[in-house]
């Protein structure tokens, strides 16, 4: 078994994380601002991985469907203030983006965490890609976490689930919670 990382488990209550944003805000991951009462937080690798930035842009394409569905939508990262602030000159998005995710905070998520390649890739370890949905209990509804910038949760795809399971018609429990007896 490896001990490098502990996952979270679908239906847990989400840790509290708190992080700095630009507007000199700290924030708790996985609490809304109103209107909202889900939140989608993804962590993403960093300034340095073109990926990233692609699909923050993706999200931003989708964050007005998220925000009709009640979900409000946040992302964060190892980066420093410093190298946030270079990136959002190359990004247009329209969700705020928190920094300084600590090692800790990462271990707590569950997260991959990788060391950069070389100090032009970055400064610091960083975190692989994750995502969750955290719904009005402050529990887990949606995990996905990756240990490289490769595979990420199409987020059309997504919005279309939360979609379903946000549609108290459809009764959709979180998933993936069965325990094994005996």
């Amino acid at each position: 078994m490896n001990e490098y990382t502990q996952k979270l488990h679908a239906g847990s209550e989400f840790p509290v994380i708190k992080v700095p944003t630009l507007a000199g805000a700290e924030v708790q991951l996985g609490h809304t601002r109103s209107p909202y009462d889900w939140q989608l937080l993804v962590v993403y690798r960093g300034r340095h991985c073109p990926m990233c930035s692609k699909y923050l842009t993706q999200l931003s394409a989708v964050t007005e469907q998220l925000h009709s569905l009640g979900v409000d939508v946040i992302a964060v990262s190892a980066d420093s203030k410093e190298q946030l602030e270079r990136h959002l000159e190359e990004l247009t998005v329209t969700f705020p983006i928190a920094y300084n995710l600590s090692l800790a905070q990462m271990r707590a998520l569950g997260l991959y965490v990788s060391d950069p390649r070389s100090p032009e890739e970055t400064d610091h370890p960083f975190a692989e890609p994750g995502l969750f949905v955290v719904n009005a209990q402050q529990r887990l509804h949606v995990v996905d976490i990756s240990n490289n910038p490769f595979v990420r949760p199409e987020l059309n795809t997504l919005v279309s689930g939360l979609k379903w399971i946000r549609d108290v018609n459809n009764n959709y429990p979180i998933r993936g919670m069965r325990k094994e007896v005996g």
